[in-house]
């Protein structure tokens, strides 16, 4: 068998033909981008894929792999990074909606607290028959009372039933 020395230097020569002068030129436009090939290293790149040697057998495929794997790891580290960015800041967007929301209701359950507080607490319930347009304010009151008892109007249409539900929980309350 032909033993060769250490470092073999081999050459390609490219004759001034059509053929020859358009692979010389795809070779120098693939080798542009990638300076750190060089033509040597794109020549033993096509033997090997000529002569079908698997990638485990070629010698710095282990390099070149994990090199690779550690780009692949890199690039997706950066976009979970990325991603759990837009999802935190989602999610503190939706709560800060929410404690707006909350601080909106909270304003409203005391606008009522004090709507209800300051209004006497009639429950309404819907006449049978015609109402008279006046209630007395106080039931169950002596005779001599009486003359003395304030008559509020209760229209049908003026008890919010929100309030009213609302007032049977502050009555407990």
């Amino acid at each position: 068998m032909f033993q060769w020395s250490k470092k073999v230097v081999k050459s390609v020569t490219f004759n001034p033909e059509v053929a020859d002068e358009s692979l010389l030129s795809l070779v120098e436009s693939h080798l542009e981008p990638q300076p750190e090939k060089s033509f040597s290293d794109l020549c033993k790149e096509a033997l090997w894929q000529f002569l079908c040697v698997p990638e485990s057998v070629k010698p710095g495929s282990n390099t070149t792999a994990t090199d690779s794997v550690g780009q692949k790891i890199d690039e997706l580290q950066r976009q979970v990074a990325d991603l759990e960015e837009r999802f935190f800041a989602k999610e503190s967007n939706r709560l800060e909606a929410m404690e707006r929301h909350i601080l909106q209701l909270t304003q409203q359950m005391a606008h009522l607290a004090i709507l209800v507080t300051e209004r006497p607490i009639i429950h309404h319930q819907p006449p049978t028959s015609p109402a008279p347009a006046q209630t007395p304010v106080a039931s169950a009151v002596p005779a001599k009372e009486m003359a003395n008892t304030t008559y509020v109007a209760t229209p049908a249409e003026d008890v919010d039933p929100v309030i009213s539900r609302l007032s049977q929980f502050l009555d407990d309350f």
